[in-house]
């Protein structure tokens, strides 16, 4: 298969997967219960790789040793996020300052450089995910909440262009990119189980991960799929094209969010669903 068409179809396929991870963590109602059950059951998962995939060399371990905090910081902000504000808010806006976030950190640090059209899509795309955050009409919630709710997201999507520089150099430093993939599951668990247990203590945190077994086993292995797919991406193409492709998750969860969790989408959103697949359309022309 083409290199490219590969690459796209892998950036597409990690967007899907991405917003059904994210569906069913809100589906959990509690948030950080959700997320602690799909961090164990990825490392459930990925443990078999640990004996089949090379053991990471140096490079590698020094990468995840930077990698980790900065995914456990990303769950902190994305779990206050979705806590505070509804999938169909939260969601586009920390997916949608990632792209632009990536590729300014991948320029800086990797040297990787878009051509003009094609930053000028990423822009476009970026943009339009933000119309996704613009108040409703007629919205009588609490604005403290709701702008609670976009600052926890917009530390996310700071969250996600950090690990997505650190993760680029990890795929490509090891001895396979399976090296560092399976390894960054298998210990990723450990960070927000950590602190669900030390803020919720034991028998609230066991409770916790019950009421949110079956919505977290299947955010686990969405998001298996999803992250395998973006990191073996990042491996064969250039960070911010991946990156970029994976933010289309806003609109397959916005159409989640209406179909399974009863929220609005209305033509605004729509819109802006078809100004995001333009901006995506001319960051692969470009």
């Amino acid at each position: 298969m083409d290199p490219t068409l590969f690459a796209f179809l892998l950036g597409l396929g990690s967007a899907v997967t991405l917003a059904g991870a994210n569906t069913f963590v809100k589906a959990a109602k509690d948030i950080l219960g959700g997320r602690a059950v799909m961090a164990f059951t990825s490392a459930i998962l990925a443990l078999p790789g640990v004996f089949i995939a090379p053991l990471p060399n140096q490079q590698t371990w020094m990468i995840l040793a930077l990698s980790l905090p900065a995914h456990w910081l990303y769950q902190t902000a994305l779990v206050r996020a979705l806590s505070r504000g509804d999938l169909s808010l939260v969601f586009p806006v920390m997916r949608g300052s990632a792209p632009l976030l990536t590729a300014a950190a991948a320029a800086l640090v990797l040297g990787e450089h878009l051509s003009p059209l094609a930053i000028s899509g990423l822009i476009i795309g970026s943009l339009a995910t933000v119309v996704f955050a613009l108040p409703e009409k007629g919205f009588t919630g609490s604005r403290q909440v709701r702008n609670s709710a976009l600052l926890w997201a917009i530390a996310t999507g700071a969250g996600v262009a950090i690990y997505n520089v650190i993760d680029a150099q990890g795929v490509r430093a090891g001895p396979s990119q399976w090296s560092f993939i399976v390894w960054l599951f298998v210990l990723d668990w450990i960070g927000v189980n950590a602190i669900a247990y030390l803020t919720r203590g034991r028998k609230t945190f066991l409770a916790a991960a019950r009421a949110a077994l079956w919505p977290g086993i299947g955010a686990g292995i969405c998001t298996l799929f999803s992250f395998s797919m973006a990191l073996y991406g990042f491996s064969i193409a250039p960070v911010a094209y991946i990156s970029a492709l994976r933010e289309t998750a806003v609109v397959f969860a916005a159409v989640m969010g209406w179909r399974f969790l009863k929220e609005g989408f209305g033509m605004r959103r729509t819109f802006a669903a078809g100004a995001l697949a333009s901006g995506l359309a001319l960051l692969q022309f470009g």
